[in-house]
């Protein structure tokens, strides 16, 4: 190969590989912020016209029930099946007035929810979509039946205990224990404060401290919650 050949090789090379580097960083912009990308997946539509800009799809004009009728008719056929639904059609109340709706979907072997979400930006005369795919969380019934009273120790050495003997309160801190999400793994992080929630017939510790998740241990396993304040209301727990 002549030298002048080679240096109009090598010139070739640089600029195709400058090409593929300019069109995977201008993809990679593309979809960044999105947990999901509809163009990868088979059984995931993409109504025509959206386009995706960062975090989510845009279309000119109003065009969130023609995409709402899609969606609810497509996505069915292809396998999947709807958790929950909410829409703007529903709502009848002017003064609630908004364009848009928003809807969960489940499908056997995808690992996770996929959530749709369209509403009609007046602002910018334009249709925004934003597809997400969230993990399915768990939540376990420790607690079945509510006792006439709780036994609250605030520390894993306190002889006496408060007593909450209040029904409606009692039924609440069940239901928020009950609600907590599975914590499937067997380590619990570090926290400030431990205390025990008696019910009974089963004592759950709680890990809790500097407005982080607060997590139940009992013999059923591990749970975890958002640092809630209605919980440390209804217990009188302080963090």
């Amino acid at each position: 190969m002549s030298k002048k050949s080679l240096i109009l090789y090598s010139c070739f090379t640089i600029i195709i590989a400058v090409g593929w580097f300019s069109y995977q960083k201008a993809t990679d912009d593309t979809y960044e912020g999105m947990t999901i990308i509809p163009e990868q997946h088979k059984d995931i539509p993409l109504f025509d016209g959206l386009k995706p800009t960062d975090h989510k799809y845009v279309i000119k004009g109003n065009h969130w029930e023609d995409i709402y009728d899609f969606y609810m008719s497509k996505l069915p056929s292809l396998g999947w099946k709807v958790e929950h639904e909410e829409s703007a059609l529903d709502d009848s109340d002017h003064e609630n007035d908004w364009s848009g709706f928003y809807s969960r979907w489940r499908k056997e072997n995808f690992d996770g929810e996929l959530g749709i979400s369209v509403n009609y930006n007046q602002f910018d005369e334009e249709t925004e979509v934003i597809f997400d795919k969230t993990p399915i969380y768990k939540s376990t019934s420790w607690v079945k039946e509510s006792p006439n009273n709780i036994c609250i120790y605030e520390t894993l050495n306190q002889e006496g205990c408060f007593v909450i003997d209040d029904k409606s309160k009692v039924e609440e801190i069940k239901t928020l224990i009950n609600k907590a999400v599975d914590w499937e793994k067997e380590e619990l992080p570090n926290r400030e404060k431990t205390s025990i929630i008696d019910f009974g017939n089963m004592e759950i510790k709680v890990y809790y401290g500097n407005d982080k998740e607060i997590y139940f241990q009992s013999k059923k396993g591990i749970k975890v919650m958002k640092p809630e304040p209605e919980f440390f209301e209804l217990t009188s727990l302080s963090q």
